[in-house]
């Protein structure tokens, strides 16, 4: 049985490779190159045990101490990251203090997707700029494979990544065993690079060139870029796993690999045009570029699974339209496809490689975004400390004070590229977080409407059995957002058809703070009068709703369906302006826009087709 459970552990570290490590594990291609060609530092021995120093730092600090050791205690019934973590904070606060959780949390939500556009374009730009290194003449051909391999990438998503992502973990061992063994072959040869691990030499850097060690700090951020991924993908293979993996592979590997370039620049300071291929031989250059191409498309591919469950996530909670949710996978419920995330990012995406042209522009934009995220996370993680933890004030306090220092001053040096690209990453974070927040109030206005012309559900209830209309056979379900008022769609069925059904159940969805609700809690029956029920379905951000499932439940706590005596009536709200909008003009034409182009409730909430009433409703904003 032990056996049987290492066995277990060891499948599941290895899934974790490729799905969590595949973005941190692909920054060895550039990260090295942009601390000095992005900014135009000399290659001196000094210099490159300075930069290695604060990589070296960086990565025991920022992902093993942080991530790996201190976020991933904040789990959500054992789910991560930035919703989730939002989620967990907005709980444990009040009053002002929840609605500036909640901006912090959506704005971190936000740069995610900045994130998911650039991760895939640097990435396999990075890869694909291994056919320079074998000669200037492939130049060309860099830009028009990095589009091939990206097109092919989002094309495929449709089909799920169940049968591909069984490869996923052997690649990325192999790539992280490639990435050692190139970085031991070196530092053998130069022992002295060693000397980096003195964190003085770090010190000694940003002390000695100011403002150009500042402005290379904002490229030694992107060797943590993927730490987001670790605690996001908690909730897919769980701490322990991905704590082994860490530990006993990628930081060794990558510390090898960065040493191992620092190495090579230290006894051959032009290999700075490109350090991470010229580790290589000549002849395994090839099959290098053909490895960091599926390294990358691996790192891509978790990044574009994140924008799929963080966009469910915000549905869920309330923050983003019902969009269309595919499931690809028959066991894994994490495994879905979102065509409408998926065109939007391959669209963003083919822009940012067609404007940027190469790894070296991107990676001005590359920062800003992570750091961003990392800096709320922080903020986030000390209110779940102080109230989930039981954490004292001053350990709270000093914990999250001295990773602050840290995100501030990566935040910092990154926002000095705001002018050279860094405006993209904020750009798309801030244009997602309007439509998050609009969407938010816009439907908190909405139901602020019906309910101030909603007439009261118990009285309306008690006057239909005390002067019933004409009845007919079978059961009608009325969804509503309301417990207390009567659905528009009832009253208009009741006016125009002058009729009621023989019973009649009045269906409310709630959005959790948890990730899944157990199916013994899903769903809440309470019976009104003779022939009108209430029925309320609770579902966790990482689920989709689903009538079916609740409808089964009901039946085994003895309220049972008939599906084809069974009718759904929904009210389909036509929004009008007013002169009294709850919010900027702007804000509510683009809730009108979004509520407009929103999947409609039958196809989002499974209901069979055949089966549905929609009766219009005009609703002043």
């Amino acid at each position: 049985m032990q056996a049987h459970s290492k066995q277990a552990l060891a499948g599941i570290t290895l899934a974790a490779l490729g799905v969590v490590y595949g973005d941190i594990g692909t920054s060895p291609l550039y990260t090295l190159k942009e601390c000095f060609a992005g900014h135009g530092l000399p290659v001196t021995p000094g210099n490159v045990l300075g930069i290695l120093s604060m990589i070296f730092w960086s990565l025991l600090f920022v992902v093993t101490i942080k991530y790996v050791l201190f976020i991933l205690k904040a789990d959500n019934r054992g789910e991560g990251g930035i919703m989730s973590l939002m989620a967990l904070a907005r709980h444990a606060a009040s009053g002002k203090r929840r609605g500036l959780v909640v901006v912090l949390g959506l704005f971190g939500a936000a740069l995610f997707y900045g994130d998911a556009i650039i991760t895939p374009a640097i990435s396999v730009l990075s890869a694909a700029e291994g056919l320079e290194v074998i000669t200037p003449e492939l130049e060309a051909y860099v830009l028009p494979m990095s589009i091939v391999v990206l097109l092919a990438l989002f094309l495929i998503q449709r089909f799920g990544t169940a049968s591909v992502g069984m490869l996923f973990g052997p690649v990325m061992l192999l790539w992280f065993g490639t990435l050692g063994v190139l970085g031991l072959n070196q530092i053998v040869a130069t022992p002295q690079v060693l000397a980096a691990l003195n964190p003085l030499y770090a010190i000694d850097f940003l002390v000695k060139h100011g403002h150009d060690a500042f402005l290379a700090l904002g490229a030694v951020v992107l060797a943590l870029t993927g730490a987001e991924a670790l605690y996001a993908d908690m909730g897919h293979f769980g701490k322990k796993p991905i704590r082994l993996a860490w530990f006993n592979l990628v930081l060794p590997a990558l510390l090898l690999n960065y040493f191992g370039q620092g190495a090579l620049l230290m006894t051959d300071p032009s290999a700075i045009r490109n350090p991470f291929y010229l580790l290589a031989p000549s002849w395994a250059l090839m099959p290098l570029i053909i490895l960091a191409t599926l390294a990358t498309v691996i790192a891509s591919q978790a990044v574009i699974s994140g924008a799929y469950s963080l966009t469910r996530q915000a549905i869920q909670l309330g923050y983003c339209p019902r969009m269309g949710i595919l499931h690809t996978s028959a066991k894994e419920i994490g495994q879905i496809y979102m065509p409408f995330v998926n065109w939007g990012l391959l669209v963003a995406v083919m822009v940012v490689v067609l404007a940027f042209k190469s790894s070296g522009n991107l990676a001005a934009a590359y920062g800003i975004a992570v750091t961003g995220t990392m800096l709320i996370t922080t903020l986030l993680a000390y209110i779940v400390a102080r109230a989930n933890w039981r954490w004292p004030q001053p350990l709270a306090l000093a914990v999250t004070s001295f990773f602050l220092v840290i995100d501030t001053g990566f935040f910092s040096a990154n926002a000095l590229k705001l002018f050279s690209g860094g405006w993209l990453p904020l750009l798309i974070g801030l244009a997602v977080f309007t439509l998050m927040a609009t969407w938010k109030r816009g439907r908190e206005i909405l139901v602020e409407r019906l309910t101030e012309h909603a007439i009261p559900l118990d009285s309306f209830v008690e006057n239909m059995e005390s002067f019933p209309p004409s009845r007919v056979q079978g059961t009608s379900v009325f969804l509503t957002s309301t417990l207390h008022g009567v659905p528009h769609a009832l009253l208009h069925n009741l006016k125009h058809n002058k009729v009621l059904h023989e019973r009649i159940v009045l269906l409310t969805m709630h959005g959790e703070d948890v990730p899944y609700v157990a199916p013994a809690e899903r769903v809440r029956i309470a019976r009104l009068s003779n022939s009108f029920w209430q029925v309320e379905a609770f579902y966790g951000f990482q689920e989709t709703p689903n009538v079916q499932e609740i409808l089964d439940l009901c039946a085994q706590k003895g309220l049972e369906f008939e599906v084809m005596d069974t009718s759904f009536f929904l009210s389909r709200e036509t929004l009008l302006s007013t002169a009294r909008p709850g919010m900027a003009r702007w804000r509510e034409q683009l809730f009108v826009w979004m509520s407009k182009n929103a999947l409609r409730a039958t196809d989002f909430f499974h209901i069979p087709t055949n089966r549905v009433v929609e009766l219009g409703a005009q609703i002043e904003l």
